[in-house]
């Protein structure tokens, strides 16, 4: 075991860094995550444990240490759980801390329920400044169904704007405990942070398992790398893991030689092994990356584990898009470049599709809007590709007058004939805000179709109300609407609540007739001229003119509910007529006027990729966090 001896705030006490220990006492080890709200300082709390343990020196310490993505520091939020070991010690003996560090925002909420099950408790963050938010509570309902040691914390608590006695009540009363219980500190000046790792010594129960039974250890996240293969992050259950022994993939049967078993300290350190409730990495050399499923436990080859861990649920991809490659060549890359990010990232689901505008490419299912956009930025950058997303849509049910059934992800996908019953998404919503706000909320929500569920008072100044709305109406503006009418200060989260009967249509807009795929919609009735309106005038302005006159239409079914016309290019035929009599230009025009006719027949208008980018852009879409 190495010893370092550096200042601690106790004094200078010996810790030890535990590299070189092959397998740890499960007395000794505590396992827990970090669960909050966005910008409340996960990422920050977590720099100062490392700092506090030692794990990183000064010079190498940096801001949001954990965030490994260049997206992460640009944005300032958490996009992948992290985890880390880290050493401390409590009355004079030595333990093992596994910290992980999850998301705030309501689409990664994937990572946060994967990391939860890895662990024995949770610190629950509050930003002393803002008091509980609508993803803080969902977190925390999140642990309590895992039965987690729940430590309730307020942070931030050296800003001029704290107000901890009234949060801490207010957290009190959720989670049910003291106020006094509700520990303070801050992780930007380090105030109470080793108070808290005392409290996780104390509080979180240590990881039960058998040492002794065949090894299984459940995967919880995994990452691809260019030069090692696949590295498999596992929390070991029963047993222990060694390398150079061979192991099995319970769920295919597939079996691996463990060319290395280590740990995070925050950097990978190899070691002779990992025992029970260890947290680690595996690596087998393997680069086909559909070996290594998350939620699949992993066994020893030989005398291995008959019955299998618990699983995580399947994340059901909430909104759908198109991902098609600018250049067609670059189809193959973009399938291998979603192989690899799906093995990182085990919320996205994806398969091929092919669409008359724009070619091949890959309907893509996330878990959200903000999902869909980190998705698509990573693809951009990490596999050097120039991509378009079509409109972001749900998933609709469709009931034919026959009886037949469809399940609708693609506009195009809309069966002909008569319907009978179309079933749409709906979501519970859980807005927390200032009472000041409800009637506007309420607005907001009711344009909607919102239905309302239920509404308490947290405090005398805080309200949560609760709404059923369609997924179809929060997946574009509902974000930024909401914090513009409550001036930033409402919170918002979201979770899959069935489906209900709506009367929508496919609206679909046709060029000179002929309906494009690519600008098909499915609407509320109630909505479809607005949408047919806006992309009639938008297309008007993005595609250019040609040698004919081109009707936009939009329509729904044979009925055409919108029209622009992109007027046509004329040529001055009477440039050349120095006067003269009337019927010589009179001449000309009809000429003119016949060309112009047989060209509209036989013309075919080609929309440029621009139109098509600039028409589908899902920039102005909502749901984006401000900030951190």
């Amino acid at each position: 075991m190495v010893v370092n001896v550096r200042v601690h705030p106790r004094g200078v006490v010996p810790i030890p860094t535990f590299a070189d220990q092959t397998f740890t006492d499960p007395a000794r080890i505590r396992n827990f995550c970090i669960i909050a709200h966005i910008d409340h300082g996960k990422s920050t709390l977590a720099d100062r444990m490392l700092q506090l343990t030692g794990v990183v020196e000064e010079r190498q310490m940096r801001a949001q240490y954990l965030d490994r993505m260049d997206i992460e520091r640009e944005r300032g939020i958490t996009i992948k759980a992290q985890n880390v070991r880290l050493p401390w010690q409590l009355d004079g003996d030595d333990y093992v801390v596994h910290l992980i560090d999850t998301p705030g925002h309501v689409d990664f909420t994937y990572e946060v329920s994967r990391a939860l099950e890895a662990c024995e408790g949770a610190v629950l963050l509050v930003d002393a400044a803002q008091g509980i938010e609508a993803q803080t509570l969902a977190n925390l309902y999140l642990a309590m169904e895992n039965d987690l040691t729940i430590i309730p914390v307020l942070n931030k608590i050296d800003l001029p704007a704290a107000d901890p006695e009234r949060y801490a009540a207010e957290l009190a009363h959720i989670v049910g405990c003291e106020p006094e219980d509700v520990l303070r500190v801050s992780g930007k000046t380090g105030v109470g942070v080793s108070e808290l790792l005392d409290e996780v010594i104390r509080k979180v129960p240590a990881p039960v398992g058998n040492a002794d039974a065949p090894a299984r250890a459940m995967i919880f996240d995994s990452v691809y790398d260019t030069y090692r293969g696949v590295v498999t992050y596992v929390r070991v259950v029963d047993g222990k893991i060694v390398p150079r022994e061979k192991i099995q993939m319970m769920s295919t049967g597939a079996t691996h030689e463990l060319l290395e078993v280590g740990i995070v300290s925050p950097e990978p350190k190899a070691t002779q092994g990992l025992g029970v409730g260890e947290v680690g990495y595996l690596i087998t050399g393997v680069k086909d990356v559909r070996q290594s499923k998350v939620g699949d436990t992993v066994t020893s080859a030989r005398n291995g584990a008959s019955e299998a861990l618990t699983g995580y649920r399947e994340p059901r991809p909430m909104v759908y898009s198109g991902l098609y490659p600018m250049d067609g060549s670059d189809y193959p890359v973009l399938r291998e470049a979603l192989e690899k990010l799906q093995l990182n990232d085990a919320a996205l689901t994806y398969e091929p599709e092919t669409s008359v505008a724009l070619g091949f490419g890959f309907r893509c299912g996330f878990l959200g809007l903000l999902h869909m956009e980190i998705t698509r930025e990573r693809l951009e950058r990490e596999f050097n590709l120039d991509l378009i997303s079509t409109a972001p849509n749900v998933v609709y049910r469709v009931v034919m007058e026959d009886g037949s059934e469809h399940i609708v992800t693609n506009p195009s996908d809309w069966p002909e004939g008569k319907t009978r019953h179309i079933y749409e998404p709906i979501v519970k919503t859980t807005v927390i805000a200032p009472s000041e706000f409800i009637g506007a909320i309420m607005e907001l929500c009711q344009s909607r179709r919102g239905e309302l569920g239920g509404m308490d008072y947290l405090s005398e100044t805080r309200v949560e109300l609760r709404y059923t709305l369609p997924m179809a109406e929060i997946i574009f503006d509902f974000f930024d609407s909401l914090k513009s009418r409550t001036r930033g200060y409402a919170s918002l989260d979201y979770e899959e609540a069935g489906e209900q009967e709506a009367d929508l249509v496919k609206v679909d807009i046709l060029l000179q007739g002929e309906a494009v795929d690519a600008f098909s919609a499915i609407v509320h009735r109630d909505a479809a001229y607005a949408y047919g309106n806006k992309m009639a005038l938008k297309l008007r302005e993005l595609i250019p003119r040609q040698q004919f006159e081109v009707p936009i239409q939009a329509a729904i079914g044979s009925k055409i509910i919108a029209r622009e016309n992109i007027r046509a290019i004329r040529k001055d035929v009477l440039a050349k007529c120095y006067g003269g009599d009337i019927s010589r230009k009179r001449k000309l025009l009809e000429k003119q006027k016949e060309g112009k006719k047989r060209m509209k027949t036989i013309g075919r208008v080609e929309v440029p990729q621009e139109a098509f980018v600039a028409a589908l852009s899902t920039d102005a879409a909502g749901d984006k966090p401000k900030g951190k």
